[in-house]
């Protein structure tokens, strides 16, 4: 709805896990948020974060100049824009700043930002809080990844890079222990509950949802277990698109980036000890938490189920 733009200021959501959540995000985002007017868009976030996955969400088809291989475009197309062949070239650009900060200076990558958008293109900056300094000016709409999305349309006076950085930069450490954790759970589970269950967010946390029946699941034992692992502080690495690796076990993953490099990262990792039914979805979610307030967050969510109209 275009009149609520003028007046949007933040709006938050939670960062899912895996390339196809983040991907539908980004969708959503895009059709909520995103207007043809706006030509310089700024995306803020630490490594892991799945930036790349909601841009590619919020503009399909876009070349991305880094992919999550590490292969690089090169030249940067942004630096090419006077080769002769103006006629042809992108529409939108996008660059990574702490990527091409490497092999170019940070002036020039600015002035090629401001040039382009003189020239009426779009450009998708990652790390816009490096380069916004040298700018002089915000970007029309300014997203945040961390355990949350954080979406902006700043104004004068915000808000500023730096503030949506130091938010989405603090809380990113509990998306990637809660994911860790998720998967640990997943690893110790009957296939065919994993097979079938779903995934959704809490805070600090993540649910794991079953349509329609129960699993024959010792939720006390399967925490113990996953604590046990925890313990050992197993390595955990990248294998492909689909896979980590937990220690020596191979594990499906469909965000295998978005993880702690080692379970012993994961603090204070539990479960709420018993499944809620959500009756308006007709299903049963195991819910777990991370986090030095994990014990709180359990307490206040099972709280909140148990108002009249849960169960």
């Amino acid at each position: 709805m275009p009149e609520r733009r003028p007046t949007h200021i933040l709006s938050s959501y939670y960062a899912p896990r895996g390339h196809n959540r983040m991907y539908n995000l980004g969708q959503y985002l895009a059709q909520m948020y995103l207007s043809p007017n706006d030509k310089l868009i700024g995306v803020i976030g630490d490594a892991g974060s799945g930036k790349s996955a909601l841009i590619r969400g919020m503009f399909p088809g876009l070349e991305l100049t880094n992919d999550d291989n590490g292969v690089y475009v090169r030249p940067l197309p942004l630096l090419e824009q006077d080769t002769g062949f103006a006629f042809f070239s992108p529409h939108t650009y996008h660059l990574d700043i702490r990527f091409e900060n490497g092999f170019t200076q940070m002036s020039i990558l600015a002035d090629a930002i401001a040039e382009a958008l003189d020239k009426g293109k779009r450009v998708i900056v990652e790390h816009f809080d490096l380069v916004y300094p040298m700018l002089g000016a915000n970007a029309n709409l300014l997203i945040g990844v961390g355990e949350q999305v954080l979406i902006s349309r700043p104004t004068l006076f915000g808000p500023e890079p730096e503030e949506i950085k130091k938010e989405v930069y603090k809380t990113l450490r509990y998306r990637l222990m809660a994911h860790t954790a998720e998967d640990l759970c997943e690893m110790y589970m009957d296939h065919f509950d994993v097979d079938r269950c779903g995934h959704d967010d809490v805070k600090h946390g993540f649910a794991l949802y079953f349509p329609e029946t129960k699993p024959d699941l010792d939720i006390v034992a399967l925490e113990q277990t996953v604590k046990d692992v925890i313990a050992q502080d197993l390595p955990v690495t990248y294998v492909d698109e689909q896979h980590i690796r937990v220690g020596s076990n191979l594990q499906k993953c469909t965000g295998p980036r978005i993880h702690v490099s080692s379970t012993g990262k994961i603090e204070n990792f539990r479960l709420l000890h018993h499944f809620i039914y959500d009756r308006f979805k007709r299903r049963y979610l195991l819910v777990g938490c991370v986090g030095e307030k994990s014990d709180e967050i359990l307490a206040s969510l099972d709280l909140r189920r148990q108002r009249p109209g849960w169960e």
